[in-house]
């Protein structure tokens, strides 16, 4: 058999599945400081409207 060309394939394989992994981590983090951001902003009022 041709194990250089397996071990070649699992190798790029392995390298693909954590190239996502870690492009999934950066955005958990970047929508994680996004959700924080907006969770802290202070609620604009209405000063024409005191019921809404």
């Amino acid at each position: 058999m041709n194990y250089p060309l397996i071990a070649l394939i699992i190798l790029l394989a392995l390298g693909i599945i954590g190239l996502l992994a870690w492009k999934n981590q950066k955005d958990k983090k970047k929508i994680e400081k996004e959700m924080n951001r907006s969770e802290n902003r202070p609620t604009k009022h209405n000063e024409n409207n005191p019921n809404a």
